[in-house]
């Protein structure tokens, strides 16, 4: 059972990967066992439709499991206490600051809000978990932050928990406007690189966040996982924090914040979650023209959400002087307009149909009528614009000038937070 409202929830699992699968395949994960309980799934799904509650399930208020945890843990050494917190899965298995009391409250000097202030209540995986601002302060302790740094967690938590799935989700930081001078957040050489304080605690307090108050643990936690990508990704230990190199935009460009429609002295932060990170590997050369290079690269991620792709200062400048494109703006049409994929490439993906498929069954165009080419054996003849949303497209310039290089994200921005709405 999992308790999600307060109420004993009945549930049935099946083997996994599910997405991909023949039919055939699927039959048999029907006419087999559940995974969990060894039990015949049809059995399952009889028994849990049809049986009486079991006095387990008519219980009133909240299970002994679910209860809030003490708030100290007993005095130990530390070896003990990092064993412990690894036992239970909070960490990313790095050691982490023993977040003692004196160093949570130094914490809360960086933020006017109340301690006990509910940022959020996060639902799911299995039951509510309220997260307050102290509760994201000790996990800032334990990512070896400071109280600077402390209203830009609090903002980045706001984002919590980070993607969960079957397949390797990641996710993306990035700062614009005054803050990343203020907390020397790199966005120049070796932005994405281990080589920034704030980078790596920032970052790495989001994941810290994530799988404690968000639940999300792994194979090995006390009562069995509940984060359980295939694969995972090396990008969520520290979720790809990084800023934007203002100082070396083109001159018409906008940073991100402004483009989300903050004012330039606003010190923003901006959360995005996605599953492919693809480098450009070589050097950008003024010889060809490098938007074309990267839309031949941006045709390889799902065609699905949208794009969020990093370029280089370098690259930046020969796409405005060289290329002609006078704002991001201009270059976010052009990719919309010339990021094609058969209708083949574009339905072969799992992440698409899950999410598509059921527009494409309304009859909801253009997905009806790519489904129905693909159905027909036609996929391959039709080349679509599955990217044809420009505001969906973002660019971010980051790094020092040193090669001419982009990476190509769809990783999916969101709307961007005021880091002064958590001072």
């Amino acid at each position: 059972m999992l308790y999600s409202n307060g109420m004993p929830l009945r549930y049935t699992a099946v083997p996994t990967p599910v997405a991909g699968m023949s039919p055939a395949v699927l039959l048999q994960y029907l006419n087999g066992n559940d995974p969990t309980t060894g039990k015949s799934v049809k059995q399952s799904i009889v028994d849990a439709l049809t049986a009486p509650l079991t006095a387990d399930e008519q219980i009133s208020g909240m299970p002994a499991e679910a209860q809030e945890p003490p708030r100290y843990l007993p005095a130990d050494t530390e070896e003990n206490i990092q064993a412990y917190f690894k036992s239970q899965d909070w960490t990313d298995y790095l050691p982490v600051t023993l977040p003692t009391e004196e160093r949570v409250q130094a914490m809360l000097t960086g933020t006017s809000h109340p301690a006990d202030e509910i940022m959020k209540t996060v639902t799911w995986p299995g039951g509510a978990r309220v997260m307050t601002v102290e509760k994201v302060a000790i996990y800032a302790v334990m990512a070896g932050a400071s109280p600077e740094h402390f209203p830009a967690i609090l903002a980045v938590a706001t984002n919590a928990p980070y993607g969960n799935s079957t397949t390797s989700m990641a996710n993306t930081i990035i700062f614009n406007g005054p803050i990343r001078n203020e907390l020397n957040i790199n966005y120049g050489s070796n932005a994405m690189g281990p080589y920034a304080e704030a980078n790596s605690v920032i970052g790495r307090s989001f994941t810290i966040v994530s799988k404690t108050v968000g639940g999300l643990h792994g194979p090995n936690a006390p009562g069995g996982r509940t984060h359980f990508a295939t694969m995972g990704s090396p990008v969520q230990y520290n979720n790809l924090c990084i800023g934007e190199n203002e100082e070396l935009l083109p001159a018409g460009w906008l940073p991100l914040s402004q483009q989300l429609g903050f004012e330039p002295t606003d010190s923003v932060v901006t959360v995005g979650t996605g599953w492919t990170l693809i480098s450009s590997v070589g050097e950008a050369m003024t010889l060809f023209p490098v938007h074309e290079w990267m839309a031949d690269y941006a045709s390889a991620t799902t065609g699905w959400g949208g794009l969020c792709m990093y370029i280089d200062p370098s690259i930046a400048a020969i796409l405005s002087e060289v290329h002609g494109f006078s704002s991001k703006e201009m270059l976010s049409e052009y990719f919309s307009q010339n990021i094609e994929k058969t209708v083949t490439d574009y339905w072969q993906n799992g992440v698409v149909a899950t999410f598509n498929a059921s527009n494409a069954l309304q009859g909801l165009e253009p997905y009806y009528g790519w489904y129905t080419a693909w159905q027909e054996g036609r996929g391959d003849d039709i080349i679509i614009k599955p990217f044809d949303v420009p505001g969906n497209i973002k660019i971010v310039v980051v790094g020092g000038v040193q090669n001419t290089i982009f990476f190509v994200t769809d990783f999916r921005p969101s709307r961007g937070i005021n880091i002064a709405d958590w001072e």
